[in-house]
């Protein structure tokens, strides 16, 4: 039995195979650790999405943003994305249960030393406090006023987080730490504006991961997003967003022994600008 984290597949549906079958994968046996962005820019969302799907226990996602865009753009809330390619999963035929499912996948997930989570953890948060603070978030994911909460998730501030925010700002700090933070400053400022490489941090931000004293720091962060960092293996960073969509390749990491696994993105899967 192996245990298997994957990096953002976003609709690379072929390299996930061929990564796989490198991984000899067996669903009987071992298990799936994916870091969500399971579809969008990629040209086969909705294989990709039911493929994970019908893993059922043998594979565990957590959400990434692209993963809610698609669940905002199904309830036509949000703005629409620049080369968004979900249309494929609003037009099938099992598109309700298919979202359905994706609605209930965690936002972050925590088992022993490791915490997945798509991008990464505010420096305030524990991996045991940050559990906890994304179970708000899944609760209202699987509530009645799910809806409700899709037309308030978007935006960027509050830009940091405070232990008295309340309501929608509370969830929408959660939300956008977990799933699209890359840089914030040392007391957890988060900056959304630039997406690129480390060098090009912007004034006054470092990556999130490199924030001196950040109390997740004692457990092992598996983590995706981030295609320009590439693949960064530390003692507690596992960072496997090797950007597949962008020509680059597909990672997976073998938790049980580390070892690394890699194919590169099939030409027709290549997202050009």
């Amino acid at each position: 039995m192996a245990t298997y984290a994957i990096g953002d597949i976003q609709g690379c549906f072929d390299s996930l195979q061929r990564l796989l079958a490198q991984c000899a994968f067996e669903p009987a046996t071992d298990k799936l650790w994916l870091v969500g962005d399971l579809v969008n820019r990629g040209p086969r969302s909705l294989e990709t999405l039911r493929f994970v799907r019908d893993l059922g226990g043998a594979a565990l996602t957590v959400l990434g943003n692209h993963d809610l865009s698609l669940l905002m753009s199904a309830e036509g809330f949000g703005k629409p994305g620049k080369g968004d390619t979900f249309d494929d999963i609003l037009q099938a035929p099992d598109r309700d249960e298919l979202l359905d499912w994706l609605r209930h996948q965690p936002l972050c997930h925590v088992e022993g030393e490791y915490c997945m989570v798509h991008a990464g953890l505010l420096p305030q948060w524990t991996a045991v406090r940050a559990r906890a603070l994304a179970a708000e978030v899944e609760a209202v994911l699987i509530g009645d006023n799910w809806r409700e909460f899709m037309a308030n998730m978007w935006g960027s501030e509050p830009a940091s987080w405070q232990d008295d925010l309340e309501g929608w700002p509370r969830l929408r700090v959660i939300v956008n730490a977990m799933t699209r933070m890359r840089f914030c400053s040392p007391d957890g400022v988060m900056n959304f504006r630039v997406k690129g490489e480390v060098a090009n941090a912007p004034a006054g931000c470092i990556p999130w991961f490199d924030v001196p004293g950040r109390r997740s720091a004692d457990s092992v962060l598996i983590t995706g997003h981030w295609s320009a960092l590439g693949l960064k293996v530390m003692s507690n960073l596992l960072a496997i967003d090797s950007g597949c969509l962008w020509g680059g390749s597909l990672t997976a990491i073998r938790l049980d022994d580390r070892a690394i696994l890699q194919v590169q993105c099939s030409p027709e899967e290549i997202r050009v600008g």
